[in-house]
């Protein structure tokens, strides 16, 4: 399947960056507001919903599924819940287009209650993993049949006589642990996930909210999450904050474009999510938090971001899954700082849109920057600078990679091309005027 012709950019060294960064919504939580508000009984009313095509994708799939779900205007949506165990047998196949979190959460939502369904996506999504999810769907009770390798296509048929499970994750993925959680609201009794390293808490923290009984303990075994099943959720008014990792981009472009001062509000500070943040001012980050609130149940604050002299650092391994999205932009920061720097842990990137160490590996590259890679790292030996130019880099319909080289764009030496910016309206439709704005050359 394919979103349209491809759709190559280009962005080109310029003038410093100003003004204030309007963010959108966080993609993690505005997934999640969509299907808890489709599994609650009554209406859930959301503000600051995220509309790139990755969400409008989960909210049609709500829609198949039987929930009724309505734009009120920008960002402002109702849902109208059909409760646990209530989702309808969809009509047609659930196309969730690029979005990796809406396929997976969706499978686990649907894969205990009595009904089937077909999934599929785009080209990208087609060949990512799906058997991380549909492993311990099966211990649910739910029957599932895919392509080889597990790959989608997947349809499942939703357990009769759902059995709670106990899940030890695999690989630090909230997606894996969503898609339990998810699963286990329509299980009898207690499904339980056992973490060796924490990932973004979202699920949790809206699970709650809605009414659902969870808690989190902190064991020898690693983080234990206990969802006690069959609930009744209750329809809630749902704030989501600004995306961390769809501000990661003007934020590096402030720091690495000479003279640049802006201003991102709203960003949320969930310590799940942080790790880049904590990265760059371990870096030297000229970053300033002001504001300090809470928004729909997660911490926020307003950033000040200038240009600044970086250093390079070594990235802990145990930090990689709160920063996993933001690795690609970072690897370009890091081409600016001075020094190697080292990024441990990040193994997932490679099973991710695309093999994402080795797309920023290959761009880097091919723009002059030296870059080392195993499985499981990535080393970018940074000059303080991008010496190369008139590259064109292919971004793999991969959304981040466009962005990242778009933005290492206005701090090299010359112009950088990607081959399709296409994918970039998945999670930030409004990145190309935003960017502008504040005075880069991009297009």
């Amino acid at each position: 399947m394919s979103h349209g012709p491809a759709t190559p950019m280009s962005s080109r060294p310029g003038n410093p960056l100003s003004g204030e960064a309007i963010i959108p919504g966080d993609k993690s939580i505005s997934h999640r507001s969509l299907i808890l508000g489709a599994l609650a009984v009554g209406r859930t009313h959301i503000t600051g919903l995220l509309e790139g095509q990755d969400v409008l994708d989960t909210a049609k799939a709500m829609q198949a599924f039987g929930a009724t779900v309505e734009k009120l205007g920008p960002g402002e949506w109702t849902v109208d819940g059909v409760g646990v165990g209530g989702f309808a047998e969809p009509a047609g196949v659930i196309d969730c287009g690029n979005s990796g979190t809406g396929v997976r959460l969706i499978m686990g939502a649907m894969a205990t209650t009595p009904i089937t369904a077909t999934f599929t996506g785009d080209e990208s999504l087609s060949r990512r993993p799906m058997r991380r999810i549909t492993d311990p769907l099966s211990q649910f009770g739910a029957e599932i049949v895919a392509r080889e390798g597990g790959l989608l296509p997947v349809t499942i048929k939703g357990a009769e006589d759902a059995t709670p499970v106990t899940y030890r994750t695999p690989v630090a993925s909230a997606q894996i642990k969503s898609a339990v959680l998810l699963a286990g609201l329509n299980a009898p009794g207690q499904t339980v996930v056992i973490e060796a390293e924490a990932t973004r808490d979202h699920s949790e923290r809206m699970l709650a909210g809605f009414g659902a009984t969870i808690t989190t303990e902190v064991t020898e075994e690693g983080w234990v999450i206990t969802l006690t099943g069959q609930p009744e959720l209750t329809a809630q008014t749902v704030a989501v904050p600004r995306d961390p990792s769809s501000a990661a981009f003007p934020v590096a472009a402030a720091l690495i474009v000479p003279g640049s001062d802006i201003r991102v509000n709203g960003i949320s500070r969930n310590p799940t999510r942080d790790g880049l943040y904590v990265t760059l001012a371990e870096m030297g980050a000229d970053l300033t938090w002001e504001n300090d609130r809470e928004e729909g149940g997660e911490p926020v604050a307003d950033l000040i971001v200038r240009h600044s002299s970086l250093k390079a650092v070594s990235v802990p391994a145990e930090r990689a899954a709160s920063m996993i999205d933001e690795f690609p932009i970072l690897s370009v920061i890091a081409a600016m700082a001075e020094g190697d720097t080292v990024m441990n842990g990040v193994a997932e990137l490679r099973v991710k849109e695309s093999d994402r160490i080795d797309a920023m590996a290959k761009g880097l590259r091919a723009n002059g920057v030296e870059v080392d890679e195993t499985r499981d790292s990535m080393t970018v030996h940074g000059k303080g600078r991008i010496p190369g130019g008139g590259a064109a880099v292919a971004t793999h319909l991969d959304h981040r990679i466009a962005m990242s080289f778009l933005i290492a764009g206005l701090a090299a030496d010359a112009e950088i091309r990607v081959d399709d910016g296409t994918a970039i309206a998945t999670s930030f439709p409004d990145f190309v005027p935003l960017m502008r704005r504040l005075g880069a050359d991009l297009g």
